[in-house]
């Protein structure tokens, strides 16, 4: 056989899976603080993926509903977001720390939330801009075998991505805020936006949060996926 021919056998054997039907995964950040609001996001249709803040008070007990309930859970890993950030969150990861201190702050962090199978980042828009820091984190997660990042994408020049790959670790990138105001009219556009890139691309990563018009959008439309010929999945089927 001609490497020509073997290569286009190759390609023809990729157009199923390219041309299949688009998938969205949808991940909830910032559950911890607020019980109520965490459960009814949880109780939310479909695989949808819950991303816990460490060191909340109810961050542990939402990962455990989450986790009966048979949803993902990430650990929402607080990074640096400007030179001047007040540090709001019980545990975080800030540009002065050392590799050791780093590493000690990521372990406390990963074990206050259970069944964590993956990290993606609450703000950081200037951690994830260094690429020391973030090798060095990316290489905690390593270590942890199994573990992915989700990079949420808070700032153009994240470099999260690529020390993700130069460290060995799986990883995707946010493409979609469904909820950059809480404008109810906000939250359709960006979820339109969500369809619309899906349809495009195959595969979309779209973040939100639990806001009440977020979660009463999502309530009623995310079981309309389906009929729109959109499939709602995991964020670790995505990172498959």
């Amino acid at each position: 056989m001609s490497v020509r021919l073997a290569a286009m056998m190759l390609f023809l054997a990729s157009v199923p899976a390219l041309a299949g039907q688009p998938r969205v995964a949808i991940i909830i950040d910032d559950l911890g603080y607020q019980l109520e609001a965490g459960r009814r996001a949880i109780e939310l249709p479909g695989p949808v993926t819950f991303a816990v803040l460490p060191g909340t008070p109810r961050g542990a007990d939402l990962a455990e509903w989450a986790h009966r309930r048979g949803k993902e859970v990430l650990l929402h890993l607080p990074l640096q977001a400007n030179a001047t950030d007040p540090d709001n969150e019980p545990i975080g990861i800030d540009l002065d720390m050392n590799r050791e201190a780093l590493a000690s702050t990521f372990d406390t962090a990963l074990s206050s939330v259970p069944y964590v199978i993956g990290v993606n980042g609450h703000r950081g828009s200037l951690l994830t801009r260094h690429p020391g820091h973030m090798l060095w984190l990316m290489q905690e997660i390593r270590a942890r075998n199994g573990l992915f990042f989700v990079d949420s994408y808070t700032t153009v020049h994240s470099v999260a991505l690529q020390m993700a790959t130069e460290a060995g670790v799986s990883a995707v990138r946010r493409d979609v805020f469904l909820d950059p105001d809480q404008s109810p009219e906000t939250v359709m556009r960006q979820f339109e936006r969500m369809k619309r890139l899906a349809r495009k691309r195959g595969v979309v990563v779209a973040i939100g949060h639990p806001y009440e018009s977020t979660l009463k959008f999502l309530e009623a439309e995310l079981p309309k996926l389906g009929e729109e010929g959109i499939e709602l999945v995991t964020i670790s089927e995505l990172i498959e």
